[in-house]
């Protein structure tokens, strides 16, 4: 219910739209424009969709990793 929305009102190209998750499953039903990784208050890398795809498969480990 919630993806069908937020595509809705993308589509009228009017609103634009600040998704913030955990986890990948909603982008199954919203596909991004844009990606942002944020870490240590930072964002730590920029993508497109392919981006959560890698996310989902790698994880995040290597951003809270401290540096060496």
């Amino acid at each position: 219910m919630v993806s069908e929305g937020v595509n809705r009102v993308r589509e009228g190209g009017n609103v634009g739209v600040i998704l913030i998750t955990h986890y990948t499953r909603i982008l199954r039903y919203i596909t991004p424009d844009f990606v942002h990784v944020f870490a240590g208050g930072r964002i730590v890398e920029e993508g497109g969709a392919e981006l959560a795809d890698r996310l989902e498969d790698e994880g995040y480990e290597r951003f809270t990793k401290p540096a060496a």
